[in-house]
């Protein structure tokens, strides 16, 4: 599973520390499994169940805001320089990370993706913390992937969870507008 979860986020290549992409790797392998999916299935889950049908898919959000915090970094250090510090490997292991508890919160059933029992009880941000922690993911990252949606609205969010939250409602206001068409 290794091998296709690494097919998956070629972006997991642009983490510096071999140890976190690693844990990275197995956190998502570990959700996968939990959930009861194949890799590949991934590439047909629409990544949001909140938006109507959509064409996006989640395996092409999660790359597409990891792609995006990457850009706005480069943006960020080129004009800002050494006044905005950002960990680029904390940065983009959330941004990877960051919906790892979706396999888990959704479910297949009768050939359609619908919100599970366990997602009934835990949104994908509090499963996504908890496959984090198991695996021993740096504090930074976990806080990432905890403020990235609205249950960290009440938070002080670190430089890096502010730039992934605004990368991933960027794909979800678009995500709502085309599914209202």
């Amino acid at each position: 599973m290794r091998n296709e979860i690494i097919e998956l986020f070629p972006e997991l290549k642009e983490l510096s520390d071999a140890a976190l992409r690693e844990k990275v790797i197995d956190v998502w392998e570990d959700s996968i499994r939990t959930g009861g999916w194949q890799p590949k299935e991934l590439l047909e889950i629409p990544f949001t169940l909140l938006a109507g049908e959509i064409e996006m898919k989640f395996i092409e959000h999660v790359r597409s805001c990891a792609r995006m915090c990457l850009v706005v970094e480069k943006v960020l250090r080129e004009i800002w320089g050494n006044r905005m510090p950002i960990h680029h490997d904390h940065l983009l292991a959330g941004a990877l990370l960051a919906d790892v508890g979706k396999p888990i919160e959704y479910a297949k059933q009768d050939g359609k993706i619908v919100k599970g029992q366990r997602g009934d009880h835990l949104r994908h941000p509090f499963s996504g913390v908890g496959m984090c922690w198991k695996h021993g993911l740096p504090d930074e990252v976990m806080h990432i992937v905890a403020t990235h949606s609205k249950e960290g609205d009440h938070v002080q969010r670190t430089t890096e969870s502010i730039i992934f939250h605004h990368a991933d409602f960027i794909n979800f206001d678009i995500a709502c507008g085309l599914g209202k068409k």
